[in-house]
């Protein structure tokens, strides 16, 4: 069964000087813009405080996607959900209290999202589904655009794509996602793609995501 495909691009790849440009850029054919939010803690990079992060979800054309890649996110996850964000998705390795923090998320206003990263096994997560809007499985280690795609998650996106079975979540895939990829972790069960370089390194990042879009519902609709 085919699914409903969205295209979220990560503006990790975009110009950080430029960013309200850089959106406007995709704003027509995107879904929502993906922000990648590290501390240089829980990952080895960092890209936004709160307050620039506020900002940037602020004066967004389209819904902010919010991906904390940040250490004990329990307390700052749902200020997302309150300053506008409409995904706020947090980390599986970085969470005290996954249900209560997801629940924060939700009562704020915004989809809550939970983040495996490529080492962290699904089945001990799986009693959170009835929390979740969206699952997301990483194909790269979080800290870095611009990384390889790993072959070997797939497997994981298709347990999840299973587990989750008639539940209205989004599955979303996360790093190395590009014209070369997105039709395997289609086929694999993924309907919400985050592609970053794929679509800020072309020289039309809209026509991209639409370019990216189609393949991934070909894909869908081998299902």
């Amino acid at each position: 069964m085919a699914h409903q495909i969205r295209i979220t691009p990560s503006i990790l790849n975009a110009d950080f000087n430029n960013l309200g440009a850089e959106i406007d850029r995709i704003s027509v054919t995107s879904d929502l813009v993906h922000l990648d939010v590290m501390d240089n803690i829980f990952v080895p990079n960092f890209t936004f405080d709160f307050a620039r992060a506020a900002e940037i979800i602020s004066v967004s054309k389209l819904p902010v996607d919010a991906h904390l890649m940040v250490a004990e996110v329990d307390q700052i996850a749902p200020k997302y959900a309150e300053v506008g964000c409409a995904s706020v998705t947090i980390h599986a390795e970085a969470t005290f209290d996954i249900r209560s923090t997801l629940r924060a998320i939700r009562s704020n206003g915004a989809r809550a999202a939970l983040a495996l990263k490529p080492k962290t096994p699904l089945e001990p997560y799986l009693e959170f589904l009835g929390e979740l809007d969206m699952l997301l499985i990483m194909t790269v280690e979080p800290g870095f655009g611009g990384q390889k795609f790993m072959v070997d998650q797939l497997p994981k996106v298709a347990q999840a794509r299973k587990e989750i079975g008639a539940r209205a979540i989004w599955l979303q895939v996360d790093g190395g996602i590009s014209l070369e990829t997105i039709e395997a972790a289609a086929i694999a069960g993924a309907d919400t793609f985050v592609a970053g370089s794929a679509v800020f390194n072309s020289p039309d990042p809209a026509q991209m995501v639409t370019i990216l879009r189609e393949k991934a519902q070909i894909s869908s609709s081998l299902l």
